[in-house]
């Protein structure tokens, strides 16, 4: 795996100092024990309030660090990836914030947080500190275990203690406060692949379609390995294991964490599959999708939920310094607004008519371009994608299939119209430019009965849109001079000149826009471009007809 980074030895050291400087002057420090020591503290702290401390090995950024500021941690002690810190450092850290009031250390159910955080808390209390400490083991992945995990959900013990204590409470009620929610929560996570430290070697050990259910945040094995599914069935999966923990006679807060990696249109999905899921009966309030408790660059993610009641709500909904904490909102459904209906002059504007005249003229386009399709393929293959010609026909039989509903004797009405069936079905950039070629041309015949300055107006706006002029080696380079002929000479002269500028293509060997611009001059030279073409057959024919 690739990574970022200057030396392994000083990864966390620049990560901790880079997000200092990103952070304000006034928000954040560090203390002068850095590098060795590594504290992270609130720059505005007075010791009038319980000192809120967190911490453990690096690598779960923004945790701890980034969930330092006033409402949440006073300081946050950082060990190398993935390794507690020492006791010395958390000694140093309680010794920088605890003031007259105590402090209350928070620390994830793991053996060398634990053993660290507590012999400092011991030695910290020999020196006369006030000192408590709240044991977080939210994770329900291992059935019957003794001691679970501390994993995302410690966050709601952050943000809860950090309420109180900012509220000026005592360390017997923080540390009380902290305890309980601590006893409340359940998390669950899941990840498809393994996450990689940056400077080691990296094997993932799941397979190409597996993925792990109840992994750690250090990358440690999960409970059991899955086969990849749709995340609704995933998610279903975790609900169903997280319901079997929960009070559902209460409501909770549910806390959506990426582990890393996952994308966020990803993370919607996920957010979408859970509060879509049973478990969304018993949420009341939603934080996240959001990175918050992360495993490097793990392709996962955990859902974490504590039970609710009037004290943790004002204290999870509380605003916070931190930018990390993503703002809890209520659980609600999806505001749907009306979309605005055509005015009704509009409408009557759109009533089918029939002329015989136009209604040939059109069949016999639209014909000739299905005609078309495997030879404008065929060259589209040479210098695009290939599907040129198919993508012409699909509008084409769009137009035959609703001849009927077109205003026939009101040519400006049917542009309109035809702008509109090759938005919804031809597709693709031609779609899109032939639409607004239609639209504005409609535009413009409605304010003036005039076909070619109609058509001149709608070259005009493909062009601004579209960004191709002539010699770019695109349709533009038949349908322009076309326009310009038929605005002076008549539909033969047109036809003669969209020939002649479908032909010039095939010199151009650098096309300037649409996909021929990724394609090499050798491959581009003799073949003309099948826009053009396609324009250049339009006018031929309709030539023929007049």
């Amino acid at each position: 795996m690739k990574h970022f980074f200057n030396r392994r030895e000083t990864i966390v050291t620049e990560a901790l100092d880079g997000l200092l400087l990103t952070s304000g002057p006034s928000r954040l420090a560090r203390l002068d024990t850095f590098p060795e020591i590594k504290v992270i503290l609130r720059a505005d702290w007075d010791k009038s309030r319980v000192a809120i401390i967190s911490g453990g090995g690096a690598g779960h950024e923004p945790s701890h660090a980034g969930f330092v500021g006033k409402g949440m941690l006073t300081a946050a002690v950082s060990g190398e990836i993935f390794a507690s810190p020492s006791v010395d450092a958390v000694l140093t850290a309680i010794r920088a914030v605890t003031g007259p009031k105590g402090a209350l250390l928070i620390v994830k159910n793991y053996t060398g947080d634990r053993l660290n955080f507590g012999l400092a808390a011991e030695k910290a209390r020999a020196e006369g500190f006030h000192v408590e400490m709240a044991i977080v083991a939210d994770d329900i992945a291992i059935p019957g275990i003794n001691q679970p995990r501390g994993v995302a959900g410690t966050l709601f013990v952050h943000k809860i203690a950090g309420y109180h204590a900012e509220a000026g409470a005592d360390l017997k009620t923080v540390a009380a406060q902290a305890a309980a929610a601590a006893g409340d929560i359940a998390s669950l996570g899941m990840s498809l692949s393994t996450c990689s430290v940056p400077g080691l070697v990296h094997e993932d050990r799941l397979g190409a379609n597996e993925g792990e259910l109840g992994l750690g945040i250090h990358g440690e094995p999960g409970v059991e390995r899955i086969a990849l599914q749709p995340v609704a069935d995933l998610v279903a999966t975790m609900a169903e294991r997280l319901a079997a923990k929960l009070d559902s006679s209460h409501d909770h807060a549910l806390l959506i964490n990426n582990l890393g990696a996952v994308p966020p249109l990803e993370m919607s999905v996920i957010a979408n599959a859970v509060l879509s899921s049973p478990l969304s009966r018993c949420v009341r309030l939603i934080i996240g999708p959001a990175p918050m408790m992360t495993a490097l660059n793990m392709n996962g993610f955990s859902l974490s939920l504590i039970r609710l009641d009037a004290s943790r709500e004002a204290a999870l909904t509380a605003a916070v310094g931190p930018h990390a904490w993503p703002p809890a909102i209520e659980r609600h459904e999806i505001a749907v607004i009306p979309a605005p209906q055509r005015a009704l002059a509009q409408k009557e504007a759109t009533l089918a008519s029939d002329n015989r005249q136009n209604r040939r003229l059109l069949t016999t386009l639209c014909e000739h371009l299905i005609s078309l399709e495997e030879e404008l393929n065929r060259l589209d293959s040479r210098v695009g994608d290939g599907d040129t010609g198919s993508t012409v026909a699909t509008g084409a039989r769009s137009i035959l299939l609703r001849m009927d509903t077109l205003p026939l004797e009101d040519p400006a009405a049917t542009m309109a119209s035809i702008g509109e069936i090759l938005s919804t079905s031809m597709g693709g950039s031609s779609g899109v430019l032939l639409s607004i070629f239609f639209t504005a041309a409609s535009k413009a015949m409605a304010e003036k009965k005039d076909i070619a300055a109609a058509l001149l107006a709608g070259l005009d706006r493909i062009t601004f849109y579209g960004g191709a002029g002539v010699g770019d080696r695109t349709m533009v380079d038949a349908l322009a001079p076309a326009l310009a002929a038929l605005a002076s000479g008549g539909v033969a002269a047109a036809a003669r000149a969209a020939a002649a500028g479908a032909e010039s293509t095939k010199a151009m060997r650098k096309a300037k826009a649409g996909r021929a611009s990724y394609v090499g001059e050798r491959d581009l030279e003799g073949v003309p471009d099948p826009g053009a073409v396609a324009v250049a057959g339009v006018f031929e024919m309709v030539a023929s007809l007049v």
